[in-house]
């Protein structure tokens, strides 16, 4: 057990992990709003008892066909259309800054190169195809290679010192000026080099090489599963098993996504977009109230200790609750706590497997829509289904199933560790007692 957690917790603190993580998280926002900006261009009509309210109806006919929906394709150019390149600055900004150094000039010089090497169009424009999820495992490579290299530059004596009473960005400036000479003739040697001999892009290299075979693994129950196990594994040894896998998944599946996205704004029905498994299938159908679907546990205490109300379980869950709905779910993790509590570690893994395998189902057999948006992580349950699958009830519904179900099983290990615990409250206030007599 001390082996497993200092590996993962090794595995969790690696620097370029986290500059991977802290580089996505920084981007989630736009990834959000463009999602949501897709959303909202192609939210289908809704019939409530013979009342229909067409939103996308409604707006066509005051602006005409389409014209409104330049607003949200103009957000969506400017979120995921320039993923690879939002990614590329971002990570290469963080693991500057790891090491401390000049962020931002490891950022633009991270940027700048990934430019370079992005093929370019017969009229010689950037080829918008490589600059938005497609590329993101290039993003990752050369915003590491890009910054690594800068920092063992900027540590020689190949830098221009300025004398003492400079500003300190002009310093700076001056101080990044011959490496990045040197970053970019290094790159752009590379770029010819793929082009004369190789005759491809490093792009189409990757993609085809790394990007393609591991989302089609991505796009699997098994790989879905495994996730699952993972998370809540790590969460069970008291390691955040979000962060710590998050910069793996997280350049998988947000291209799976983003092509779920396109397809949905191209006119395709939400249960024929490409992919099933994507991050807010995760997020909305499996860690319902937190990892280990949390929420469920809460409801579950509440249904087993309702008339003992100064129980512990019930003042942690009591307490937890308000976090829970938005999906916060350390209060009770460390407050019941799950964390090493033997009774817990077998529904806290059993209950997202078993989940994962009902949503995949569910969504592969076309009952209900697969996800077509991402949403923030704090949107609670019963919204977050009905936003990611592009506005269908059904969603809602696949939610409230697994909710129950994860109830259901959370309740006789709820039964056990309450009673284990009301024992122990027992004794030890026996003993109390005892030695209150004694004395």
């Amino acid at each position: 057990m001390n082996k497993f957690i200092e590996i993962a917790g090794r595995i969790g603190s690696q620097r370029h992990l986290v500059a991977i993580r802290d580089g996505f998280v920084s981007v989630m926002p736009l990834i959000i709003v463009g999602s949501l900006a897709v959303l909202i261009n192609n939210f289908p009509a809704i019939n409530i008892g013979g009342l229909s309210l067409d939103f996308v109806g409604s707006m066509n006919s005051m602006f005409g066909e389409g014209n409104w929906q330049g607003l949200g394709g103009s957000i969506w150019n400017a979120s995921f259309a320039i993923l690879g390149l939002l990614i590329a600055f971002s990570i290469g900004y963080n693991l500057a800054r790891s090491y401390g150094i000049d962020g931002l000039a490891a950022g633009i010089l991270s940027l700048a190169s990934y430019i370079m090497l992005v093929p370019v169009t017969a009229d010689w424009g950037l080829n918008f195809a490589w600059l938005g999820a497609q590329g993101l495992f290039v993003a990752i490579i050369v915003s590491i290679v890009v910054t690594e290299m800068f920092r063992y530059l900027i540590n020689t004596k190949l830098t221009i010192k300025m004398p003492e009473g400079v500003p300190g960005g002009v310093t700076r400036s001056f101080q990044a000026l011959i490496p990045s000479m040197i970053i970019l003739t290094v790159v752009a040697g590379f770029q010819l080099f793929m082009t004369l001999v190789v005759e491809l892009s490093v792009f189409e290299v990757i993609f085809k090489a790394i990007q393609q075979p591991l989302q089609g693994f991505g796009d699997s129950l098994p790989a879905a599963l495994l996730i699952a196990f993972l998370n809540h594994i790590l969460w069970f040894f008291g390691l955040h098993g979000t962060n710590i896998i998050g910069s793996v998944i997280e350049p998988v599946y947000l291209p799976l996504i983003e092509q779920n996205l396109a397809a949905f704004q191209a006119g395709t029905s939400a249960f024929d977009v490409p992919y099933t498994v994507t991050k807010p299938f995760l997020d909305a159908f499996v860690f319902m109230g937190g990892s280990g679907t949390t929420f469920a546990l809460l409801l579950a205490i509440f249904i087993v200790v309702r008339k003992q109300r100064n129980h512990p379980y019930h003042q942690v869950a009591k307490l937890s609750t308000p976090a829970g709905l938005f999906n916060i779910n350390e209060p009770v993790i460390f407050g019941l706590p799950i964390v090493l509590n033997p009774i817990m570690l077998v529904p806290f893994i059993l209950v997202p497997v078993t989940l994962t395998i009902v949503s995949y189902v569910a969504l592969s057999t076309d009952m209900v829509p697969k996800t077509v948006a991402i949403v923030p992580w704090t949107t609670p349950p019963i919204i977050s289904g009905y936003l990611v699958t592009g506005g269908s009830v059904r969603g809602v519904l696949l939610q409230i199933v697994n909710l129950s179900i994860a109830t259901a099983m959370y309740i006789p290990f709820v039964m056990a560790g309450a009673k284990a615990m009301t024992a122990e409250i027992n004794k030890n206030k026996s003993a109390t007692e005892e030695g209150e007599k004694i004395s």
